[in-house]
């Protein structure tokens, strides 16, 4: 079970450390630009988080189609930052998942799932989308933003969010490793589960029960959401997703207690929400809010 939470806070730069009775420190003053996914590695004690890069200034909304994102590493406790991946080899790091040895995570404005070791090497594109042969830019509909891997059935899955609010998001499912004779850019193995969702970002698997839950920041009532829902068997029809929660001001990270039935979402008003995932779980409360902050990524550590 988790003990304390380790978020993100995009509006700080920095990791902070939430306990379960909400109070609130701070891990890691200067994370880099843009702070958004976060992993531990309980074996190295190390947590792991992407960075999306500095956007371009003067446009309406923030532009990240500079590659100018990377990966840090820190021990659990703050200390011995690292860089993993140099700033500069990822455009825009996402949602980042931990399996069998590897980082995996998704590159949104570079259209790529990714993975490398824990120390950087053996860099390597999963799945790369199209790109508008005019300008060489990842069409929106096609960016990569959160991702779960499956090890032991050897599958990995992602959520493509499309336009804000544009109820076009899809999550997406494939093998782990690229078929024998295929590219990352031309794989013939990937399913797509779910569509029309109004904006899913980072997604969570509970191998255990085939369970998969995820983060919906689009527009009510379906968005702004936290949501679960069977995993299918190869060919056959999805379910529809059940909400858990709504009502949050723009949901982002999410971390799921198996053992505690407790699914801890961020949002970017600064505020972690636990709700219950099972019916014997505890009732759904706010944990924490922090004025001023945008949290995004968000990691449990156990006891």
């Amino acid at each position: 079970m988790f003990n304390h939470l380790l978020v993100l806070d995009i509006a700080g730069g920095a990791v902070r450390r939430i306990d379960l009775d909400g109070t609130v420190s701070t891990v890691v003053a200067e994370t880099g630009s843009a702070p958004d996914g976060i992993v531990h590695d309980p074996a190295g004690d190390r947590i792991y988080w992407t960075l999306m890069g500095r956007p371009r200034r003067g446009e309406s909304e923030a532009d990240f189609t500079e590659r100018n994102g990377g990966l840090r590493s820190a021990r659990v406790d703050g200390a011995d930052v690292t860089t993993v991946v140099a700033d500069g080899d990822i455009t825009t790091g996402k949602q980042l998942a931990i399996a069998d040895g590897f980082l995996y995570w998704c590159d949104r404005e570079g259209g790529r799932v990714s993975r490398s070791r824990f120390d950087g090497t053996d860099l390597t594109d999963l799945i790369v989308t199209k790109r508008d042969p005019a300008t060489g830019l990842v069409a929106i509909d096609d960016q990569c933003v959160g991702i779960a891997v499956d090890s032991a059935a050897g599958l990995l899955y992602w959520t493509q969010k499309g336009p804000s609010k544009g109820d076009a998001g899809r999550i997406f499912r494939a093998g782990i490793d690229i078929p024998d004779g295929e590219t990352a850019e031309s794989r013939t193995d990937i399913e797509t589960l779910w569509s029309g969702l109004p904006e899913p970002i980072d997604l969570w698997i509970d191998a255990a029960s085939d369970t998969l839950f995820w983060t919906d920041r689009g527009a009510a009532p379906r968005g702004n959401t936290l949501n679960s829902a069977q995993v299918p068997a190869s060919g056959t029809a999805t379910r529809t997703p059940t909400i858990l929660a709504d009502g949050f001001a723009e949901a982002i990270g999410l971390a799921v207690d198996t053992d505690a039935g407790i699914g801890y979402v961020t949002a970017l008003d600064g505020t972690v929400r636990a709700v219950p995932t099972r019916s014997d779980a505890p009732t759904e409360r706010v944990v924490a809010s922090v004025p001023g902050s945008a949290f995004t990524g968000i990691v449990g550590i156990g006891s």
